[in-house]
């Protein structure tokens, strides 16, 4: 049983009466049997809540960030009408809305009611339970009772970054397809023979053709298709730090959501490796469909864990998936930490066989604090960002030493950034 607002106050009310009454004694004993008698006649006649079935409907997945509207029905099996509140719970990091529904089934029917879902984490999301309470005709008191109605709601990694994905298209397109490359490079397709122009490479002549035919005539090449990449997420505890509103584990699954995205339009083959002290996801290298489905879906239930990673062991899985030269983008943290310590002595396995790219996100605030000079706590806050900067730069430094490219920009521009170096490494056979 379930007492409403309503009923406590009508017992003020009776409190009010008795205290005025010249007979209080005998007025308190009729207010509570007045009350006493609603509030059962209310529970009688309320709709029984063991009598109601629910069931859900929705999507079952969706992007971080995306509301998510799921369907609740209602049917009501019993004999009465039902007058119910029911307030579907869900985890907190859901924020599902409205909190409280407010249905009235009749009986032998079914009606249906709407929440949304705002999820603020990325992950399977499950409803606790669903509590209802049936109200009697009066509105003082009802029944109550929980039902369970299982549902997963897949929360995938946010990919804010598809905006960019026409302009970063129109450059793929111009380098390998409507714009005939005119330089040489690595790994490059031979695509046809044209009259030489200057400024052309001199290499690139084909002498034979052009003996026969008493003209220079040069060799164009296009960007070699089936290349592969693989996508590597340093799950280690620096991935937990936040910039802005996300985990750096979160900007880096954006950016390689959309370097995946565009290398299999480019017709490559992509693979992804999640790996702290062990490997928590392995999607070997593979073409064709869309790798951001799978991608997404694997990357969902990946979460910072609080242990360093081990870049031996991420090399040897590295070189375990790939069987041939692959473009590996290892998505960490510039911290001393993390390459000295880690990743520069593991870093030559990698670099002698395949083509590597660190990828960094920095964050923006140590650039306003690197610029303050107000007073003298901003002086200082100002030398220990600009010591930090520094040390970035050269570690960074470092890396390309060893023969790695390296990409450390803000949130706003990390995906871009990552694709940009791809996009390079693909024009100039790099890959």
């Amino acid at each position: 049983m379930a007492i409403t607002g309503r009923a406590a106050g009508l017992a003020f009310a009776g409190v009010v009466a008795v205290l005025l009454s010249p007979a209080p004694g005998a007025t308190l004993l009729l207010v509570d049997a007045a009350l006493v008698l609603a509030v059962v006649v209310d529970v009688v006649l309320a709709g029984g809540v063991r009598t109601l079935e629910f069931t859900r409907s929705g999507p079952t997945q969706a992007r971080l960030g995306e509301p998510v509207p799921l369907v609740l029905a209602v049917t009501n099996t019993g004999r009465r009408k039902v007058r119910a509140l029911v307030r579907d719970a869900w985890p907190p990091s859901s924020g599902v809305t409205p909190r409280v529904l407010r249905l009235a089934v009749p009986a032998g029917q079914r009606r249906f009611g709407e929440v949304v879902l705002h999820p603020t984490r990325r992950g399977d999301r499950h409803p606790y339970r669903i509590t209802v309470r049936s109200l009697g005709p009066l509105g003082l008191a009802g029944r109550q009772g929980r039902h369970h109605a299982p549902f997963q709601v897949r929360v995938l990694p946010a990919f804010p970054s598809r905006r960019q994905l026409p302009t970063v298209f129109a450059r793929l397109q111009e380098i390998e397809g409507n714009v005939t490359l005119r330089i040489s490079g690595q790994g490059s397709e031979f695509d046809s023979l044209r009259d030489y122009v200057p400024g052309d490479d001199v290499r690139m002549i084909d002498w034979r053709t052009s003996a026969r035919h008493g003209t220079l005539a040069v060799r164009s090449l296009r960007p070699e298709r089936d290349r592969r990449v693989i996508c590597v997420l340093d799950t280690g505890r620096t991935s937990a730090g936040r910039i802005g509103d996300a985990p750096r584990l979160d900007h880096a699954m954006d950016a390689a959501l959309l370097l995946a995205t565009v290398a299999a339009r480019a017709g490559d083959r992509v693979g992804l490796l999640a790996h702290d002290s062990t490997a928590r996801v392995t999607l070997p290298v593979a073409g064709g469909g869309n790798p951001v489905v799978r991608m997404s879906a694997a990357m969902a239930l990946v979460e910072p864990v609080l242990a360093e990673a081990d870049h031996q062991a991420i090399a040897s899985a590295v070189l375990r998936a790939a069987g041939r030269h692959c473009l590996v983008v290892l998505f960490t943290e510039l911290a001393p930490a993390v390459v000295e310590e880690g990743l520069l002595p593991a870093l030559p396995a990698l670099t002698g066989r395949h083509t590597v790219v660190v990828a960094a996100v920095s964050d923006p605030r140590l650039t306003e604090l690197a610029a303050g000079r107000g007073d003298v706590r901003a002086v200082y806050s100002a030398a220990a960002a600009g010591q930090t900067l520094l040390r970035r730069n050269q570690l960074a430094g470092l890396l390309r030493g060893r023969g790695a490219h390296v990409v450390d920009a803000p949130p706003a521009t990390y995906a871009a950034a990552v694709t940009d170096v791809y996009l390079a490494l693909k024009s100039t056979g790099g890959l």
